[in-house]
């Protein structure tokens, strides 16, 4: 099992410390630094930012947002970071949720499953050099009855293959994301329930393109704080645990919601969206259960995180991405090393 790291959405006040987060995770041998986008900075930019200041540590988009970008901008996007960055891109992309996609991109959330197969396959077409050309129900290239000719990439991606990566909750997307890509972007992954809500999904996916999971990366992220005091640093993580399973989309669709459900906290994912729905922020952070917390992050002694990685391991994790915790950069710096303390304790390191 490999180690990554994921610096979130930038301009949270953290850039110049983010920036130090992920120089000190390249020195320390860290295998990719994931950053991601909403509707605030874009992604590419970021990782171009990181990627010039760094030197082996992969840079990997998490995410990409389908509905930001025609897929061959986003081919371009590409091969233009892998280029840059000497061959250390890896493409995440998402749908995002229809919150974010209909309200900040203008395009509608309808049928995204549809959406995300037909937008990697014009994604692949095209950064494999091919003339472009593509009949689907979400797109067809180059339009009918107009002046448009299929045309190729003019950038030479520095590998023929560049990972990608897709984010995926729900079984079906999971299913999906087995048949057809490199990698999937997990979120809230509990060790003791990742085979029954990811990793059975993935497999079936795999097994529908006629491969197996090997070469396959499972890729979730956790927060990851060092201590003595358990509750205490699960509590750090109440109001993040709140908004996802509260408030990230509506009621009828959330899909970290509808994930909590399926973990067995039916109950309690039910009163944390009551509360958070109507505006009691504090009383839906109070209702996350604690197991919740510290089954889905990394908490404690490098010991105790050591025992939880072994479990992640076991249950079929192949790069573990971490955001490190902490108010000051030298706790998260601190956090980053005892992140690596822990893989070596534990016997799994890749």
């Amino acid at each position: 099992m490999r180690l990554g790291i994921n610096l979130g959405y930038w301009g949270a006040g953290m850039d110049g410390d983010n920036l130090a987060v992920a120089q000190e995770a390249d020195r320390l041998g860290y295998d990719v630094c994931w950053a991601a986008e909403a509707y605030g900075s874009d992604v590419p930019t970021v990782l171009a930012w990181v990627a010039a200041q760094t030197e082996s540590i992969d840079v990997g988009s998490a995410i990409m947002q389908i509905p930001a970008r025609q897929p061959a901008m986003t081919a371009m996007t590409a091969a233009t970071l892998d280029s840059l960055s000497g061959g250390r891109f890896r493409l995440g992309l998402g749908v995002s949720g229809p919150q974010v996609s209909e309200g900040w991109y203008g395009v509608k959330f309808d049928k995204p499953l549809a959406r995300t197969r037909e937008y990697v396959d014009i994604v692949r077409k095209a950064m494999s050099r091919e003339r472009l050309s593509y009949e689907g129900e979400h797109w067809t290239l180059p339009l009918p009855d107009g002046p448009g000719k299929p045309i190729k990439l003019t950038v030479h991606p520095q590998r023929e293959h560049i990972p990608l990566y897709i984010a995926a909750i729900g079984p079906k997307n999971l299913e999906q994301t087995g048949e057809i890509a490199d990698g999937a972007l997990l979120i809230f992954p509990s060790a003791e329930h990742l085979e029954d809500t990811a990793v059975k999904h993935l497999r079936a996916g795999r097994e529908k393109a006629g491969k197996t999971m090997e070469g396959f990366d499972v890729c979730p992220t956790l927060p990851l704080a060092v201590g003595d005091d358990i509750n205490g640093l699960a509590d750090m993580f109440r109001p993040y645990t709140a908004l996802y399973v509260g408030g990230m989309g509506s009621r009828k669709q959330n899909f970290y919601n509808q994930l909590a459900r399926r973990m067995g906290y039916e109950k309690e994912a039910a009163e944390i969206q009551d509360k958070y729905l109507a505006g009691d922020k504090a009383g839906a952070a109070a209702a996350v259960p604690h197991q919740l917390i510290d089954q889905t992050t990394l908490l404690g002694s490098v010991e105790r995180i050591a025992e939880r990685m072994q479990a992640y391991a076991a249950a079929g994790v192949t790069t573990l991405t971490l955001a490190p915790a902490g108010f000051t950069l030298e706790e998260r710096l601190a956090a980053l090393r005892a992140g690596t303390d822990a893989l070596e304790h534990s016997g799994i390191a890749a």
